[in-house]
């Protein structure tokens, strides 16, 4: 089975990064041996991706340039650029509906997910939204969210100390779910789960990422040894 479009939001700035962003967009930070796009890339290859849609901002011809139409990692690569006014990832989200289509996965261009996306896809059937989240008891960064039923109830702006879960960085889409008018992923995200129609999957692998220089060094470890 062929995965749906997957959507990887990859225009931050990478801030936390400091030189290691001024001149390189933080996909395309080495790590490893390669850009960390290419990892991830990889990865969803494997996992039967096709058709993958980068969503870029800073430095974003960059991006396009290094990968180009994807065809030298058996995928097809298509770029949307960020608007001139920034729309949140939402925004960024909502501009390359038209290359998604009625159902896509949705993760970041910082992230290494070690999970079945098949399975996410399949258990997103029927829904308008599905989070992936892990069980985190606060050792990776703070709980954000309530798992119970297989619905998500989800709070980055105000989590609750009985939050034992947290947004593990993938979930599954449509276009129905980006109909408010939030600029954030993650106040679409929090208002679904309000409403009940967030729908949840177990992530059981630690997640990894480069969006600060401690995860960087722990990815660069781990992917050093697993490749």
């Amino acid at each position: 089975m062929s995965l749906a479009p997957v959507c990887i939001l990859a225009g931050g700035l990478g801030t936390r990064l400091g030189e290691r962003v001024r001149d390189t967009p933080k996909p395309l930070i080495e790590v490893a041996g390669r850009p960390f796009l290419e990892h991830q890339l990889a990865l969803l290859r494997a996992h039967g991706a096709r058709r993958v849609v980068l969503c870029v901002g800073y430095l974003g011809e960059r991006i396009e340039a290094a990968l180009g139409d994807g065809r030298a990692h058996g995928l097809e690569l298509r770029y949307r650029y960020d608007p001139p006014r920034l729309a949140g990832t939402a925004g960024a989200v909502r501009a390359a509906l038209d290359d998604l289509g009625e159902r896509f996965l949705v993760l970041y261009g910082d992230t290494y997910l070690r999970i079945d996306y098949r399975a996410v896809q399949a258990a997103a059937e029927g829904e308008v939204a599905l989070m992936t989240v892990l069980e985190n008891g606060g050792r990776w960064d703070s709980s954000n969210a309530r798992f119970e039923d297989g619905r998500v109830f989800y709070d980055k702006r105000d989590p609750t100390p009985d939050m034992r879960w947290i947004d593990y960085g993938l979930s599954v889409l449509t276009p129905e779910a980006l109909a408010g008018e939030e600029a954030d992923l993650a106040d679409i995200l929090h208002r679904l789960s309000v409403e009940g129609r967030l729908a949840g999957f177990a992530a059981t692998e630690r997640f990894y990422e480069i969006g600060t220089a401690e995860g960087l060094a722990e990815t660069e470890t781990f992917l050093s040894g697993a490749t």
